[in-house]
């Protein structure tokens, strides 16, 4: 197996953004510097381990700071070998050397596959060479089926930076008030993650007050906070590259009106059924439905639809105003890119040690003359992460405000 570091992203001209590494690298070895490769060697008779890192340069050091280097990272990391990646084109062809499976990522364009795929091709063609490799095989699915389940030391990770994440929207909640800008809401909630230590977001914060919440991936932030408005935040932080992922929806001036509170019940309890179905063996398929269900009844009850829930559902009346999923798998990406089907494309069931995000949301936008006044512009999403364990769950975002009274207090400190 061969799987290299992700490359430097250009922000512009000579700039570049800040290093994340390629997470399936990560999750193998740990080591989060830039150009670097890891390769996996297994035979019948043993298993080596190597890891080709850039060496240390005076140069580089003094313009960005001294790299772990060959001996720092065989020092630090649980592999038989550290070479620089300055040998690594003498060495691939004799790794590959008799053997007649590769794997890596079939999307990974680096010069350093580029190499092995070459030194493949022209091992299977020198005289004197036995095997040579005749099959390529897609890592990423092993790794990213592997991540599905998560280790203590992952979950406490994750746990770790849902505290902050938790502090930061509590904050969030204090500060608010009416002639704010969104950003500034975000500002508050960045200074929490970046005092703690953590990267700023696990990914682009949503700020949206009012109507904007009714934009799912609204992340312009720039708009005023108005008395009598409901604001959406779904923003979190990542902690040594494990994600959290949550969303709270509060009021601008610190208390729910009677329709906000009306729509607010009615996710949070759609939310807290789908929570408590969760637990092993349940299908994440049968989840779906049931939140589909779920919503579409609370739309019923609200007015905003009418008729019968399955055949609502059958003609996806309800998408117009729950249209996203319930959720999805977190780690190492906020939106973990782990398998939703076995290899028979049957739903995967439940297991110990899986995070998902529950996260049902209604969006009445202010422009729909089909719902009554008093609900349009009001946009909710409550979004937890839950531990599928043993004998059922743990909302690992427990700790944050969620009931409307708990809101409220909250706004109100």
């Amino acid at each position: 197996m061969i799987l290299s570091s992700a490359p430097l992203q250009t922000r512009s001209n000579d700039t570049e953004f800040p290093y994340r590494q390629n997470n399936d690298f990560y999750y193998l070895c740990g080591f989060e510097e830039v150009n670097s490769v890891l390769i996996l060697v297994k035979t019948a008779e043993s298993t080596r381990t190597l890891l080709y890192v850039e060496p240390n340069s005076d140069e580089f050091a003094l313009w960005n700071g001294a790299r772990l280097g060959v001996e720092g990272a065989l020092k630090r990391f649980l592999v038989d070998e550290v070479h620089s990646v300055l040998e690594y084109p003498n060495h691939i062809k004799e790794i590959l050397r008799e053997h007649i499976a590769l794997y890596f990522d079939f999307y990974d364009d680096s010069d350093h596959l580029k190499l092995a795929q070459q030194s493949a091709k022209e091992l299977r063609e020198s005289r004197g060479v036995k095997r040579h490799i005749r099959t390529f095989h897609d890592i990423t699915y092993l790794t990213r089926t592997m991540r599905l389940i998560k280790s203590s030391e992952e979950i406490k990770k994750i746990r770790y930076a849902i505290s902050l994440t938790a502090s930061a929207h509590h904050e969030a909640m204090k500060r608010c008030k009416s002639g704010m800008r969104e950003f500034e809401l975000q500002a508050y909630m960045s200074y929490v993650f970046l005092s703690n230590g953590a990267s700023s977001e696990a990914y682009g914060a949503i700020v949206a007050g009012g109507n904007n919440a009714n934009t799912l991936h609204y992340v312009n932030n720039r708009d005023i906070l108005k008395e009598g408005d409901l604001v959406l935040i779904d923003a979190a932080c990542e902690w040594e590259l494990y994600a959290s992922d949550i969303t709270r929806t509060f009021p601008v001036n610190e208390k729910f009106s009677e329709a906000q509170r009306e729509v607010y019940e009615k996710v949070l309890d759609v939310q807290l059924r789908v929570i408590e179905a969760m637990k092993p063996n349940v299908k994440r398929d049968w989840l779906q439905r049931y939140s589909e269900e779920l919503l579409c009844q609370a739309l019923i009850d609200l007015g905003i639809l009418s008729g019968e829930v399955n055949a609502l559902i059958e003609a996806k009346a309800h998408k117009k105003y729950a249209p996203h999923g319930i959720g999805h798998w977190m780690g190492l990406d906020v939106h973990d890119p782990c398998p939703y089907v076995d290899e028979a494309g049957e739903s995967l069931a439940f297991e110990e040690g899986m995070v998902m995000t529950i996260e049902p949301g209604i969006y009445i936008r202010a422009e729909d003359e089909s719902v009554e006044q008093k609900y349009r512009g009001i946009g909710i999403r409550i979004e937890d992460d839950i531990l599928i364990t043993e004998s059922g769950y743990e909302n690992l975002s427990s700790m944050i405000a969620k009931t409307v009274e708990e809101i409220e207090a909250m706004c109100r400190g």
